[in-house]
């Protein structure tokens, strides 16, 4: 597949990161055309490659009896060359050395100060490529009392706020399906990444990238900040699907809350069958919802006819609205609404999605063929260009598949020196 036209094409990256937050990172830069280098591990590679069930099987190959690729690692790594390289060997180092050289940039995930007993960090690295954008990736960041701490999703959801806003009103706080905090942290940092290099057009210097969890989570927490900092009161607490509010000072119980931080209805609705979430957003769009619930007196009764008096009787207004609901299936809902103007969804699970007739549409997943385990559906990266056309190029690669390509076209090894480095362990 062409990558000439892709916007990141001709900028070469060494990824020295693992799991999530790194990997994602680099994946999009993958995407966008950039040659992504991946260091792992010579035996065991990246973390998540034990992450299963589930394993794509591998079919054909000398990996068969394996448990095969899994799906978590294939999540992340598409469009990258894995390099099976051990920097505990000095060895090692000085193959990583000559590669950041020829490398605009460097994506790592270490503790912070961790690589400098290998010399390879900004500093030591700024001394051999001055033009190199170095970004690390870490749970909380190059300073302050927290950097030597591990970064971890969930631990970061709970100490910085999100955690106790996610939930059902009266459960206890939940992480998020999927670890958001890595995963926002991986875009925070390639957008930075990108607009260094644009910086880097103009100055001719490269510079260091600080990333962390802690701060992109703080960073997305959004309007519930603003909220906070500018009432400088608590947070209301875990709302479910509803929309959020907070508390009014001097209000007389925690139970009156502003309305203007409020829409009721603006949440999930139970069905015959499963779950469809409605946005009565103002008075208009809850008509709607009224005459399509066959309940249009729901206009005009004086307990709902504004915003700030169904916010009042919010809990009446939803548990009648609920009885409607459960009256259909979810899919006889859909049909209902289609065409109102009214924002509606169902609650899909992940297959339900999936199989999305607009993701379907929307060319978001893709099967490609993988060198072993044959072809695979993949999730297809997300955004569209008139001109370039980002998509799945080469798929998640075999531990080490490109470790002679990359010291032999790359480092400009030769076979004899490869030999010599496969015999001591210090590449696979």
């Amino acid at each position: 597949m062409d990558s000439s036209t892709l916007p990141l094409a001709g900028v070469r990256i060494l990824d020295m990161t693992r799991v999530l937050a790194g990997p994602y990172c680099t994946q999009i830069l993958g995407d966008l055309g950039a040659d992504v280098i991946k260091i792992e591990h010579p035996t065991r590679g990246d973390d998540t490659r034990a992450w299963g069930p589930p394993y794509a099987k591998h079919i054909r190959g000398d990996k068969i009896d394996s448990p095969g690729e899994s799906a978590y690692f294939l999540a992340v790594n598409r469009n990258k060359k894995s390099l099976a390289l051990s920097f505990a060997h000095p060895s090692g180092v000085s193959i990583l050395h000559k590669l950041v050289q020829d490398c605009d940039v460097l994506v790592e995930n270490y503790i912070p100060g961790s690589l400098k007993k290998y010399n390879m960090d900004y500093e030591s690295l700024r001394k051999i490529n001055p033009r190199l954008i170095y970004a690390s990736i870490t749970g909380y960041g190059q300073t302050g009392p927290y950097r030597k701490r591990a970064g971890y999703d969930v631990m970061v959801e709970a100490e910085m706020g999100l955690m106790h806003i996610t939930g059902p009103r009266d459960g206890p706080p939940v992480k998020v399906g999927v670890a958001v905090t890595d995963l926002t942290t991986g875009l925070y940092t390639s957008n930075s990444i990108m607009a260094a290099l644009l910086a880097r057009a103009k100055t001719g210097k490269g510079q260091h990238i600080d990333a962390a969890l802690s701060d992109c989570q703080v960073a997305t927490l959004a309007n519930m900040a603003s909220s906070a900092l500018i009432s400088g009161q608590p947070d209301s607490g875990r709302w479910g699907t509803a929309h959020r509010r907070f508390k009014v000072a001097g209000a007389p119980t925690p139970l009156e809350l502003t309305g203007i931080a409020s829409i009721v209805p603006y949440q999930a609705f139970k069905t015959a069958d499963g779950d469809i979430l409605v946005g009565g957003g103002n008075d208009r769009l809850f008509g709607v919802l009224c005459d399509s619930l066959g309940k249009p007196e729901w206009k005009t009764d004086a307990r709902f006819v504004t915003n700030s008096l169904r916010v009042q009787n919010r809990g009446e207004l939803e548990a009648s609205i609920e009885e409607e609901t459960k009256a259909k299936t979810t899919r006889e809902w859909l049909e209902v609404l289609e065409g109102s103007g009214l924002p509606y969804a169902a609650v899909n699970d992940i297959q339900g999605t999936m199989n999305h007739e607009h993701v379907i549409a929307r060319d978001m997943v893709r099967e490609i063929e993988h060198p072993t385990c044959g072809p695979m559906k993949l999730v297809n990266t997300p955004v569209k260009y008139s001109h370039s056309t980002p998509s799945i190029r080469t798929p998640p690669p075999l531990l080490g598949q490109h470790t002679d390509e990359v010291l032999r076209e790359v480092v400009g090894m030769s076979e004899e020196e490869i030999r010599d480095l496969r015999s001591q362990g210090v590449v696979a």
